[in-house]
C-alpha cells in the first residue's frame, strides 16, 4: 500500500489515516508488531519526528500500544477496532450524503442512486 502524501494537509495527519487503513484492512493484524519508527519513516519518506508524531496520535486513540522493551504492536482490542472501523465508515458516508445534498438530491434519489450502484457491484 502506497504511502501517498499530499502537500494541501499536514503530513502527520496522513501518516496516522494511511496506518489507520493497514490496521482496518489487515496489512497491520491485531497484536502484530509495528516495524520501527525509523523504518516506517524511511518507507513513508518522511521524517522519523513526523512518523513518532503520527504514531503517538494513534497510541492516544487506543490502536498502537507501547512496550517498553519490544516496540509498539497494534491492540488486540477487536472492539475498538470495529469501532473505529464504523466510525470511518459513518464519516465517509455523512461527507458523501452532504455533498449530495448541495447537489440538489433529495433523500430518494440518492437511496435510488445507491441501490442501483448495489446492483452493479454485485453483477
Amino acid at each position: 500500500m502506497p504511502w501517498e502524501l499530499k502537500p494541501d494537509r499536514p503530513i502527520y495527519a496522513q501518516l496516522v489515516e494511511h496506518i489507520v487503513q493497514m490496521i482496518l484492512s489487515g496489512v497491520y493484524p491485531p497484536g502484530s508488531k509495528l516495524p520501527s519508527v525509523r523504518d516506517l519513516a524511511k518507507e513513508a519518506s518522511v521524517n522519523p519526528n513526523t512518523m513518532q508524531r503520527a504514531l503517538a496520535m494513534l497510541e492516544e486513540d487506543g490502536l498502537i500500544i507501547t512496550h517498553r522493551t519490544s516496540g509498539r504492536s497494534i491492540t488486540e482490542d477487536s472492539e475498538m477496532i470495529r469501532k473505529t472501523r464504523t466510525r470511518i465508515a459513518r464519516d465517509q458516508v455523512s461527507e458523501f450524503l452532504e455533498k449530495m445534498q448541495k447537489l440538489g438530491f433529495e433523500k430518494e434519489e440518492i437511496l435510488s442512486i445507491i441501490t442501483e450502484m448495489i446492483k452493479e457491484v454485485r453483477g
